[in-house]
């Protein structure tokens, strides 16, 4: 990646909360990843309130050479190091996604669990998601569906949402009026086999369901850094970040405060 494409993508990461980086994954290890994603995924029975994540199949590098070569692949470090994002440290797991023939979309959320935290007004990420996709997506067959710059920016949908995941979300009805809305802002996610998509996981975010016969997958990493200021910002450091206690409690929390404005 040039120089100029390396910042164009950071730029887009701090200005929408997401980027793609293409054909980091070799032809090779996409098949080496497919063959073992499709093994772990026969042996796997999914649960009942994952319908919407469809197979959820969590897997630890130490657990899994196929994983924690996915875990150390230098082209996606690289990647890493050319955005800037060289100190984002892998959480060591992975965990595997996708849209079954006909499954349904995946609803509304996002996926910061640090909102008393006054680094959640950082301007710039602090915990991403990667998500390598082994198959090409499509809003056919489930892309990712985005509403750019809410990371930053409270929008209409944030005070109508149910919190995510195992605080509600994963037990709404299938024809949840506002969880499966089609948004005005949403921008889809199109992906070619191979290719890396990072996310701020304080984007909002969704899927489309999978309206094609064919499995749809991506294995997700997630990735954070230290809570200090990156090397590469040389703007203003919002007021929040300059005067947070560094030993201060902030108890977790998944529903956006006073720190998205």
């Amino acid at each position: 990646m040039i120089p100029e494409v390396a910042l164009q993508k950071r730029n887009q990461m701090l200005r929408d909360g997401y980027c793609i980086v293409d054909d980091v994954l070799s032809e090779e290890f996409l098949q080496e990843l497919h063959l073992e994603t499709e093994r772990l995924i026969a042996n796997h029975v999914e649960p009942k309130e994952m319908i919407y994540q469809g197979q959820h199949v969590n897997v630890h590098g130490a657990n899994n050479p196929h994983i924690q070569k996915l875990l150390e692949w230098q082209p996606a470090r690289i990647a890493l190091e050319q955005l800037g994002f060289g100190d984002f440290v892998a959480s060591g797991g992975i965990i595997i996604l996708t849209k079954e023939p006909g499954g349904p979309p995946l609803y509304w959320h996002q996926d910061w669990m640090r909102w008393n935290d006054p680094l959640s007004c950082s301007p710039w990420p602090q915990t991403i998601f990667l998500n390598y996709y082994l198959t090409d997506t499509t809003p056919e067959n489930g892309c990712l569906k985005v509403i750019p710059r809410s990371h930053l920016k409270r929008t209409d949908l944030h005070n109508k949402l149910v919190p995510a995941h195992e605080q509600g979300a994963r037990f709404i009805e299938k024809d949840h009026p506002i969880m499966f809305c089609d948004h005005p802002d949403q921008v889809n996610v199109c992906a070619k086999a191979g290719s890396l998509v990072m996310a701020d996981a304080r984007l909002l975010h969704a899927t489309h369901r999978n309206q094609t016969e064919e499995r749809r997958t991506l294995i997700l990493a997630w990735h954070s850094r230290p809570n200090t200021v990156p090397d590469y910002w040389e703007n203003e450091i919002p007021e929040p970040i300059a005067n947070r206690d560094e030993n201060g409690h902030y108890p977790g929390s998944r529903i956006p405060g006073k720190y998205l404005k």
